[in-house]
């Protein structure tokens, strides 16, 4: 039944199917965004316009971080057993001489190998296995989104074509995972914004089980005349990337001729061509993000070159740091103003890794321009600074700046964590070992290197959140020392382990009034965390 308030109770007329968020696109992108969704409780639907998986390679390496985010979607032992470590980047001149070296760790900050190769088919089959295994989930493929629309703050009209004719879905809130050619970044609106890096590649995917020169990382040739990129996905299988001087397909000889310096081709030789294609890199990021409860995420937001191999990463950090947040708003009636911080803190965030990226091209290619061959040599010599290449390969991710979601003092200790992300060393707690996200759960925690005052406890209650004592981790004083040497007592860590607010050393408490108390006010919680945190946070001032 339904209820008119005026006329009293009237029989109920069917009305369009209702869903608490749909997702167009069932990249990994939009299933992981799904599966994060689905370990809050909360219903999608996923619409793809393909009936399978794409079957061909695309994209080819993660990070320690992103693998975090797939641990955090519940699939991260079904992609280790598709994943292979990659001991980094060198860039090498047109001798494939060695310019620079970016090392990566067999095990990073957040417990995993820092680069991780992996052939995408294999990602969206674990993907999607897991998203059929996920009760809140349902993926409906061959279908076409046909319209997007939203009035005030109402729900969001999603209109979609298959085979038995369209549909109409109500949502209350909508995830573009569409890709570059988003149909729902028209329909927001949203236009792109050219980071000026355009190039034409051909990409050669290859399975062989000849012996192949290689170091067990990626390769980048600075070389104007011949830029390419190579790197060992699996164990037969290889790709090259090589920017040519026309449009044309290279033949069986032409290929044979560039993967010379790697491998050996002889007639009758075991050298499968998986894919041969020409991509079209570029550098672009959407001028707006989100329009009412509609947002983009992954390459309908941002696009970037795939010299850093940033360019998945990206998408999922994007699912990560919006599903929690949208969460909280739909189940417990979060601040609407939460959901503003999605493109404030991703957007400058992705356009860092761009031009990271960009930069890396220009020191392979020397741009395109005037000024390229004074700029390539700048690059050259720039990467030869010692400590330089380190710092570049730990700055793929860097701290999130100051918002309302984060806290960030200028004078006071703890300022360098806030913003960035907790590490994940293995723990032990009652006699169990686990990383460290598995023991903090899925929610705010405070992890403390001093017993807890009064009002910081009272936060932490007001929260929901899971107050744990690094020193009794025993994890070898990994995070004992990360709060010492940031200068805090405690820090506040929001559910996608970024540092949300900080104790500073010797301050006990928080200080002062924060913006997220208000944001996280949650009208449906068992907990009256706005009161009970304002509160807590007035009492610190007050002292």
């Amino acid at each position: 039944m339904t209820v008119d308030q005026a006329a009293g109770p009237r029989e109920a007329v069917p009305g369009p199917e209702h869903v608490p968020v749909v997702i167009v696109g069932a990249g990994p992108v939009g299933v992981t965004a799904a599966l994060l969704l689905a370990q809050r409780g909360v219903r999608t639907v996923v619409l793809e316009r393909h009936h399978d998986l794409y079957p061909l390679p695309r994209a080819v390496a993660t990070d320690d971080e992103v693998r975090r985010i797939l641990q955090a979607a519940g699939v991260e032992e079904e992609f280790a057993a598709i994943a292979r470590p990659a001991r980094g980047l060198r860039l090498l001149d047109a001798r494939h001489r060695v310019m620079a070296d970016f090392p990566r760790a067999a095990q990073g900050a957040h417990g995993f190998p820092q680069t991780s190769m992996f052939d995408q088919p294999e990602l969206e089959r674990v993907l999607r296995d897991a998203l059929a295994r996920a009760p809140e989930s349902e993926l409906r493929g061959g279908v076409e989104v046909v319209g997007v629309e939203q009035d005030g703050d109402g729900p969001v009209r999603v209109t979609y074509r298959d085979n038995e004719g369209e549909h109409l879905v109500r949502a209350d809130a909508v995830l573009g995972c569409d890709g570059a050619g988003s149909a729902t970044r028209d329909a927001i609106g949203a236009a792109w914004e050219d980071l000026h890096f355009e190039e034409r590649w051909t990409v050669i995917d290859v399975r062989t089980s000849l012996p192949v020169r290689c170091w067990e990382g990626v390769e980048q040739i600075c070389d104007p005349q011949r830029p390419a990129t190579f790197m060992r996905i699996g164990e037969d299988r290889y790709r090259w990337e090589f920017r040519l001087q026309d449009d044309s397909e290279p033949d069986h000889e032409r290929v044979r001729e560039l993967v010379a310096p790697w491998v050996d081709l002889v007639p009758g030789a075991g050298f499968e061509l998986v894919r041969q294609a020409q991509y079209t890199f570029r550098a672009r990021i959407a001028d707006r993000w989100r329009r009412g409860r509609v947002f983009l995420l992954g390459d309908a937001a941002h696009l970037t070159p795939p010299f850093i191999g940033q360019g998945l990463c990206s998408g999922l950090r994007d699912a990560y740091n919006l599903t929690w947040k949208l969460a909280r708003v739909l189940q417990q009636g979060a601040d609407e103003r939460m959901l503003e911080t999605y493109e404030s803190e991703r957007k400058p965030h992705a356009r860092h890794v761009i031009r990271l990226a960009v930069a890396t091209g220009w020191a392979m290619t020397g741009g395109q321009d005037g000024a390229a061959a004074i700029r390539r040599g700048a690059l050259s010599a720039a990467v030869r600074i010692p400590g330089l290449t380190t710092a570049v390969a730990n700055g793929l991710s860097p701290a999130l700046t100051a918002g309302p979601l984060v806290r960030r003092r200028l004078r006071l200790g703890g300022r360098g964590l806030a913003g960035g992300l907790c590490p994940q060393p293995w723990v032990s707690v009652d006699g169990r070992r686990a990383r460290l996200d598995e023991i903090l759960g899925d929610s705010f925690a405070v992890l403390t290197a001093v017993p807890l005052a009064p009002s910081l406890k009272a936060v932490a209650d007001g929260l929901g959140a899971r107050v744990l004592s690094a020193a009794d981790l025993g994890d070898d004083g990994r995070l004992t020392d990360w709060l010492r040497e940031g200068r805090a007592d405690a820090v506040l860590l929001r559910p996608d382990r970024v540092v949300m607010d900080v104790v500073p050393s010797g301050g006990r408490d928080f200080t002062g009034t924060a913006d997220w108390a208000s944001l996280l006010h949650t009208t449906r919680s068992p907990f009256p965390s706005q009161r009970i945190v304002e509160k807590a946070l007035l009492r610190s001032t007050t002292r």
